[in-house]
């Protein structure tokens, strides 16, 4: 299945959620000055405008960057929300809120010298937005490859990986009920070939419930260190419908970042709203 496209959802809170995980665990790797490989299994593209027909459409950046966006002056003084804010504003138009970064983006712009960035997009219109965009710094266009394809099944070809250290984002749309089972199975596989790589794995939080047996059979992989957070933004009724929580598991968690993340997780929830909430524990410990 082909159909999804994320310019639709760009920015909403679950954007927030999963980027600055991202955006927080690639800062942690890089104090460090030995290589790095960052892996996007799932692109999308680099950057969505807020005025495009899809973004307009259903406008769910209102209730996620936007409402952070407004506050940013008061959230400056929390450093990870501070920083966070800070390298999107260098995407802005002054005091204008013109654009959403995509994880391309949120990796990308922080690639060094010495670091390298594959980007896997399988739909072909999001991948010709995708090479259209520019995510690296004009000197490291040479340290980006984008491959049109399957990202899972890339991402286990493409290891182990020439840099001693590897970061990789797993992002599927979880269209398909079967992907909730084939990320773990992608993990399975990776993992055997590079076990110290830092990965970060992104699901919604839907009525069906359909992530329990993904976090069930990563509970019995093997796998050991799965960091689990889960934001709400709204308790789950019987009438809830679509997406209503965002979760992200983080495979061998850099020191401290658990404590830097909720710390600012709890500072943006009450932008996000009075009923919204976070959890966070070890899915599996050492």
């Amino acid at each position: 299945m082909l159909s999804y496209q994320h310019a639709y959802h760009a920015g909403n809170f679950a954007d927030v959620h999963k980027h600055l995980c991202t955006y927080a665990a690639a800062e942690h790797l890089l104090r460090k000055k030995s290589p790095i490989t960052f892996i996007d299994t799932h692109a999308g593209r680099g950057s969505y405008p807020l005025t495009a027909r899809e973004t307009e459409q259903l406008q769910e950046y209102r209730d996620g960057v936007e409402r952070l966006w407004k506050e940013r002056r008061q959230l400056q003084d929390q450093p990870l929300l501070g920083q966070w804010l800070e390298a999107l504003g260098a995407l802005q138009e002054g005091e204008r809120l013109v654009c959403y970064p995509g994880s391309p983006w949120w990796l990308g712009s922080r690639v060094r010298d010495q670091d390298r960035l594959t980007l896997f997009e399988l739909h072909p219109g999001e991948h010709r937005h995708l090479a259209e965009q520019s995510v690296v710094a004009p000197e490291h266009e040479g340290k980006l490859r984008r491959v049109h394809g399957d990202g899972l099944e890339g991402l286990v070809k493409a290891l182990p990986v020439a840099t001693p250290r590897l970061c990789v984002l797993i992002d599927p749309s979880f269209e398909r009920k079967d992907e909730y089972l084939e990320v773990v199975e992608t993990l399975r596989q990776a993992m055997r070939k590079a076990r110290h790589a830092v990965v970060l794995v992104w699901y919604p939080l839907l009525p069906a419930g359909r992530h329990r047996a993904m976090l069930e059979a990563l509970g019995g992989s093997g796998i050991r260190k799965i960091w689990r957070s889960e934001v709400c933004r709204e308790p789950p009724t019987h009438a809830t419908h679509g997406m209503y929580g965002s979760g992200m598991l983080v495979i061998n968690l850099p020191w401290g970042l658990d404590q830097a993340l909720e710390a600012a997780i709890q500072r943006w929830l009450p932008v996000l709203g009075a009923q919204s909430s976070h959890r966070s524990s070890w899915l599996v410990e050492e």
